[in-house]
């Protein structure tokens, strides 16, 4: 009968561990499975942190806000906010809605929002302003990204001073086609016949402005925590690079979200990508954006 019992037991137990559905895995830079304590302890006394997120994922936007508040709960005063979300000509908005001057919805009515803000953005922005966190819109004005995509660098030099405010200063001096990043953008598969080297000059634009307004506004002893697509951080290009190449020796953490199959192991080609990679299920619900 014990026997019996026994064999019940640990077939039920490994049953209910082999149906187990996480709806994520976190494994380190090398793809070893990690606990999210772990993570946040390395990331804890980083200068800057980016969380490379799928825009449109529930995990990315849930592990956004949770790492804010244990980030505050760790850092206080000393933890500085910034995304690709908002764009810097709209910081002044920001500003005075994170000092309470007006309600969420002038807020929201004033500002470019993306078509998810209220689901996956909100949160930590209204955390940000119930605690006194900084906020930062650190993204290049969209329409400013348009003209290079469409001129090239040159077409900034059109623009007034007031405008070359919202925009990373040196792009052409410093950009390199060769970033493997930018150049992988013209070898994209199925990318339309009119793209030409102006495309990932656009992108190139998008990071150096983050780049420039996330140093503009850390300083020694802060803690800059940055929420961007992945592409704008991993493999510790986009924005990583030319922070590197604008303040060189900061200590920069990197994170991933990953589509794959199978979330047992980290597939080979998300080893390396970043600092700490979040596999979630390429079944997982998508929000609206």
């Amino acid at each position: 009968m014990k026997k019996t019992f026994l064999f019940l037991l640990i077939t039920f137990v490994g049953f209910a561990f082999s149906s187990d559905k996480p709806a994520y895995k976190l494994f380190n830079q090398k793809g070893k499975e990690i606990k999210y304590a772990k993570m946040l302890k390395e990331i804890q006394s980083a200068d800057i942190v980016f969380f490379g997120e799928n825009h449109t994922d529930p995990i990315s936007h849930w592990l956004q806000y949770e790492l804010t508040v244990d980030l505050y709960n760790l850092r206080k005063n000393d933890l500085i906010l910034g995304a690709e979300m908002f764009e810097a000509d709209n910081q002044l908005i920001l500003d005075e809605y994170m000092d309470s001057i007006y309600g969420a919805k002038k807020f929201e009515a004033e500002m470019r929002l993306w078509p998810n803000y209220k689901t996956d953005y909100k949160p930590v922005v209204e955390f940000a302003r119930e605690n006194g966190i900084p906020y930062i819109a650190t993204n290049i004005p969209r329409r400013y990204a348009s003209l290079v995509h469409k001129k090239g660098f040159e077409g900034l030099n059109e623009l007034s001073d007031e405008a070359k405010k919202y925009i990373g200063p040196d792009l052409e001096r410093l950009y390199d086609p060769d970033v493997k990043c930018y150049a992988d953008m013209m070898n994209m598969e199925g990318m339309p016949a009119h793209v030409n080297e102006n495309f990932p000059k656009s992108q190139a634009a998008k990071d150096a402005t983050m780049a420039y307004f996330i140093l503009k506004n850390w300083e020694t002893g802060k803690l800059f925590f940055h929420f961007d697509g992945a592409y704008h951080s991993d493999n510790f290009e986009g924005i990583v690079w030319w922070i590197k190449q604008l303040k060189p020796g900061l200590n920069i953490k990197t994170i991933s979200v990953s589509y794959q199959k199978d979330i047992e192991k980290l597939d080979n080609e998300n080893i390396d990508i970043a600092n700490f990679i979040i596999a979630v299920p390429e079944t997982m619900t998508q929000t609206n954006r």
